[in-house]
């Protein structure tokens, strides 16, 4: 299987679909790259290279204890565009992993990259804060912790319900959908399940996002219940200069995954692609 060696010996595994312009997918919590399959697959049936990893402490990388903040995930992300020798790269990133790329392009700057796709994605910031009453109060954070100390399976099960807004009516959420969601948040290790929480609560990428020079398609649901569209993609649409917002009318947090929302994604990411 094809692994990347990270700066401090870390092992990142990842998928390598395709040939041609690269494309780069970067997971949320408590995923793997198994989750951009529809995704890979899509693109390179277009004439695309993509390529999915799994962040460390997930999936098949390395189960370390410590390094899960975003200045490190940024790293293990250069290491891999480095590793790879990418160029005019798009990224595509999901959730917590969108603090990925924008720290990424806050550290690393743009050089490699082509464009950027922040799809349910966390920045600018997820906490509730008296400056961004939007956001998510810290109480729920500390729920979010507890649950997977206590008895993470069944956490993870009920955590799916509303990932993918399964509580809704009238929903296309297959048992297959929330199944995959349990067996991949299982092969998190359960430190970064919990220390991955802090991350994207309280991480701030306001700085971050004032560095993009690149096109920019921000892609978000609003009926998003885990990251906040109003808290999330609206304010990163409004910081990132000349960024297109695309709001799923009814979208869950779970976009690239659910049925129907799925294609439309793809749809949307392959006519951003050629731009």
């Amino acid at each position: 299987m094809p692994f990347v060696t990270t700066r401090d010996n870390v092992e990142i595994f990842y998928k390598d679909w395709g040939k041609g312009r690269p494309v780069v997918f970067i997971h949320g919590w408590p995923l793997n790259g198994d989750a951009w399959q529809d995704q890979l697959k899509a693109v390179a049936d277009a004439g695309y290279r993509g390529i999915a990893h799994d962040r460390r402490g997930h999936g098949r990388s390395t189960p370390v204890y410590d390094g899960y903040d975003f200045d490190t995930f940024a790293d293990d992300l250069n290491d891999l565009l480095t590793h790879l020798d990418l160029q005019d790269v798009t990224l595509v990133a999901h959730s917590m992993g969108g603090g990925e790329l924008a720290r990424y392009i806050g550290r690393h700057g743009t050089a490699r990259i082509r464009s950027a796709v922040l799809l349910s994605a966390v920045p600018p910031l997820m906490l509730q804060t008296p400056d961004n009453p939007e956001g998510v109060p810290q109480s729920v954070f500390d729920d979010i912790k507890a649950g997977i100390l206590k008895e993470r399976s069944q956490f993870w099960k009920d955590t799916a319900v509303g990932f993918f807004s399964a509580n809704r009516e009238g929903n296309a959420v297959t048992q297959g959908n929330k199944d995959a969601f349990w067996y991949m948040a299982m092969a998190q290790t359960i430190e970064g399940g919990v220390d991955c929480v802090d991350a994207f609560a309280a991480t701030d990428f306001h700085e971050d996002l004032k560095k993009f020079d690149i096109p920019t398609l921000v892609v978000h649901g609003d009926d998003d219940q885990v990251v906040p569209i109003d808290a999330t993609g609206r304010k990163s649409a409004a910081i990132i200069p000349d960024a297109e917002l695309k709001v799923y009318g009814n979208g869950s947090h779970g976009i690239a995954l659910v049925p129907g929302d799925k294609e439309a994604f793809n749809q949307d990411l392959l006519q951003f692609l050629k731009k």
